[in-house]
């Protein structure tokens, strides 16, 4: 009926078999949009769906977003704070004040849950989507071990309680009603793993990436024992033939994924053109696609998520398709759908229906704890047997033990999509708190027992400095662009002697992860490499292939590698690579961009992040490369001279920065100047504090440092303002400076420089080197960094 006649209806829940009904007005065509804010405080409620859906969303966020706040400093995800909030607007806390029943209605509620369960297929769909099927070809014996160990360990427990307590202490209905808790307890969902890596920020560590591998192998395994138990409830309780329509319908379905959908995906990667997005109608018939997948499989008598799920892994991963559907979708899906479906459905869990002295719920908890612990100790047994650390085992453990949106789904559509919602609700609240204890606990005990910078602790001497004048030198140098290639490349040729003084090269180009959850590493020394991201390396790849042909040199090594992770995760390729290589050395560019003419072009805030998570974990030293537009073309021919300076003041970063440069001047292209910056108070040939600052200037004062020529000065200076005229005044003279950071250290020659610093990552004198005050400048600056030992 239309306008604001109302006329009674019988609205039965779907589930086909309930003969529960609801009397209830139900105005046609339905409330949306509000006469305004008076209406409510003349009828005291929301008679309008929009109005009362957007006040549903602030509460909810509102909520949600006090708690994070709270929490995300102890590791906690969103997550964890969404269920919170959902306990508290349940009707045994807020729930029963009328604002909040006036607010979260029960028919309002059915708009939640649409909107809950299409973000929820879309965080499947999405967690497939950057899911790397190569993953289960790369991954070793211990991933998959842990993996299935993970799965089966509490599947078998939890079948034999199920079949010994639980037929004792549950009624023969609720026995078999509740029979699906078992799989549900043992599930690991690899989307739900992602989500608490990446929050925990561990994603790309070692640890992260055997529990993505498990937690993959786990989510499979499940999916198969899932498919096989819904065939084996169809055939018992309806019948064969149903049964084996139901496997012909998965069969038909896996067959197109496999041969129409993915080679269908591949043909849309190849016409799109490198650079360049790809169609959004291709974006659009993707998710089509994916909603009908999920229609398929609910009439196929299957979960509704399987469909966008498999469909998802058939999604080629990283750009510029899985990065293209990640980006438009991900955020709406996380921050919007998400926090809404989470927050409601922890809304039907009412606390005050768990009761102990109830026979099903002492069940339900002996058979949550025990597949807890059943898991817990079969994620363990591979990890220690490999003689993985204690403490980072655990961490392995807890990360695949914990408990999400994904098990809280499972929880709630079989329990309170019964006939009768009240038989499923104590059991449903008991495991909403059970979820909440478990997020709760575990991110704090993961962050306390895993660090993953404590591997980077430089234990050994690793720096230029210790490194002996005939052993090789290893630097590993990262690179983002092209535009880092030349300079990169000139800085090495200059340390590029002869064999008596090996070099070894290691680059790293780094690529920013989008569009998948799994980061990769790629080496390409191994003469056959077959991947996407060769395409992506490969401006990188042959200048350097190039340097070292052109070179012949015997002690000369280069070794390339790809990185293909998020941004907040660089650091930990950057230091892994460096651990395992031994280096002496890192090169870091500058996050800031000059043109040729020295003009300032370009920034990124991403690299500069990166840079500081370097300097502070590196277990080697490190060398932060400002390059304005002239290094990589100072050089044009290797007969052409290259003039190198270097400023003095004192510590172990300048006595780092000088071993460096006195590596270069065996180059007999190069010249080197080294300014020693001395307090005026103090006679700098007599009174040396710092007996190593004497000994490492003592061949460069008596211009001994091999056959080179070098040239000595000393500047006696009485607080910063006077240095920083002195190097102004010497900025426009080279084409290199080196200088060391010195960071947080306090000298009569710096005083005053700190609080004007605009590049603290530089250091003092760095920054005014490449603060925007050099005007024209094209002198380019290598500021170093020696490794730090002490405790991080």
């Amino acid at each position: 009926m239309a306008g604001s006649e109302a006329t009674p209806a019988r609205i039965s829940n779907f589930i086909p078999t309930d003969i529960t009904t609801v009397t209830e007005c139900v105005h046609l065509p339905g409330r949306i949009h509000s006469a305004g804010v008076w209406n409510y405080f003349h009828s005291g409620r929301f008679s309008f769906s929009l109005p009362q859906f957007e006040i549903q969303m602030i509460v909810v966020f509102l909520i949600t977003q006090a708690f994070h706040y709270m929490l995300k400093r102890q590791g906690m995800p969103p997550f964890t704070s969404q269920l919170i909030t959902g306990l508290i607007l349940s009707s045994p806390i807020l729930g029963h004040l009328k604002v909040f029943r006036v607010i979260f209605s029960s028919k309002s509620q059915e708009l939640i849950y649409v909107l809950g369960f299409f973000g929820q297929a879309l965080f499947v769909f999405l967690g497939a989507v950057k899911s790397d099927m190569g993953t289960m070809r790369r991954m070793g014996r211990k991933a998959l071990y842990t993996g299935i160990a993970c799965h089966v360990s509490p599947l078998l427990l939890g079948n034999l309680l199920h079949f010994t307590l639980g037929k004792s202490w549950l009624t023969e209905e609720m026995y078999y009603k509740n029979a699906f808790l078992t799989g549900a307890h043992s599930l690991t969902s690899f989307p739900v793993v992602v989500y608490l890596l990446e929050h925990l920020r561990i994603l790309n560590s070692e640890l992260g990436q055997l529990v993505l591998s498990a937690s993959f192998v786990s989510d499979f395994s499940g999916v198969m024992i899932m498919l096989v138990s819904q065939v084996v409830t169809i055939s018992s309780q309806i019948s064969a033939t149903r049964a084996m329509m139901t496997v012909g319908s998965i069969l038909i379905y896996f067959f197109l994924i496999a041969y129409a959908f993915r080679p269908a995906m591949f043909w849309v990667v190849r016409k799109t053109p490198e650079g360049k997005p790809v169609k959004g109608m291709y974006i659009h018939i993707i998710i089509a696609i994916m909603f009908l997948s999920g229609l398929y499989a609910n009439y196929s008598a299957l979960p509704f998520f399987l469909g966008p799920f498999a469909l998802g892994l058939a999604v080629p991963a990283g750009p510029p398709l899985g990065s293209t559907i990640v980006s438009k979708l991900n955020c709406f899906t996380e921050e919007v759908f998400l926090p809404l479906y989470v927050t409601a459905a922890a809304m039907k869990a009412d606390i005050r229906s768990v009761t102990f002295s109830d026979r099903s719920i002492k069940f339900n908890v002996v058979l949550f704890c025990s597949t807890f612990v059943a898991k817990m100790v079969g994620s363990l047994v591979p990890p220690l047997y490999s003689q993985m650390p204690l403490n980072d085992a655990l961490a392995v453990a807890l990360i695949l033990s914990f408990k999400g949106v994904n098990q809280l789904t499972i929880y709630f559509c079989k329990l309170m999509f019964q006939r009768d919602p009240r038989e499923g609700e104590p059991v449903f609240s008991l495991l909403t708190i059970a979820i909440l204890v478990n997020a709760l606990i575990i991110p704090v005990l993961v962050k306390y027992l895993y660090d993953p910078s404590r591997k980077y602790a430089g234990y050994q001497k690793r720096d230029i400095m210790h490194c002996r004048s005939n052993a090789e030198l290893r630097v590993l140098v990262c690179i983002h662009g092209s535009a880092n290639v030349a300079a990169a490349i000139k800085l090495l040729e200059a340390a590029c002697l002869s064999r008596e003084r090996p070099l070894g090269i290691y680059v790293l180009h780094l690529i920013r992860l989008i569009g998948r959850s799994s980061p990769v590493f790629i080496s390409h020394n191994k003469p056959k490499t077959v991947s996407s991201s060769s395409s992506f390396s490969e401006n990188i790849i042959i200048p350097f292939e190039r340097f070292k042909q052109e070179k012949k040199l015997v002690g000369l090594s280069v070794n390339l590698f790809t990185a293909i992770t998020p941004p907040k995760y660089m650091h930990e390729d950057i230091c892994t690579l460096a651990l395992d290589r031994l280096t002496s050395l890192i090169v870091l560019p500058f996050h800031r961009k000059w043109s040729i003419d020295g003009s300032f072009e370009s920034e990124d805030n991403n690299i500069r992040t990166l840079n500081y998570n370097v300097l502070q974990t590196a277990p080697c030293s490190v060398g932060i490369l400002v390059d304005r537009g002239h290094l990589g073309r100072s050089m044009a021919s290797t007969e052409s001279s290259y003039s190198v300076a270097m400023f003095f003041l004192g510590g172990n970063d300048d006595q780092e920065a000088i071993i460096f440069a006195k590596r270069l001047v065996g180059n007999s292209n190069i010249t080197l100047t080294v300014v020693h910056l001395v307090a005026s108070e103090t006679d700098g040939d007599i009174h040396i504090d710092n007996l190593l600052d004497f000994e490492v200037l003592k061949d460069v004062k008596r211009n001994h440092v091999g056959n080179a020529y070098v040239i000595y000065s000393e500047e006696k200076v009485e607080d910063g303002p006077q240095t920083a005229m002195v190097i102004r005044s010497m900025a426009y003279k080279f084409d290199l400076i080196i200088v060391g950071r010195r960071h947080n250290i306090d000298s009569a020659q710096t005083s005053g420089l700190a609080e004007w610093s605009e590049f603290p990552e530089l250091g003092v004198i760095g920054d005014l080197l490449a603060s925007s005050d050099v005007v024209g400048s094209k002198t380019s600056i290598l500021v170093v960094q020696q490794q730090q030992t002490d405790d991080r």
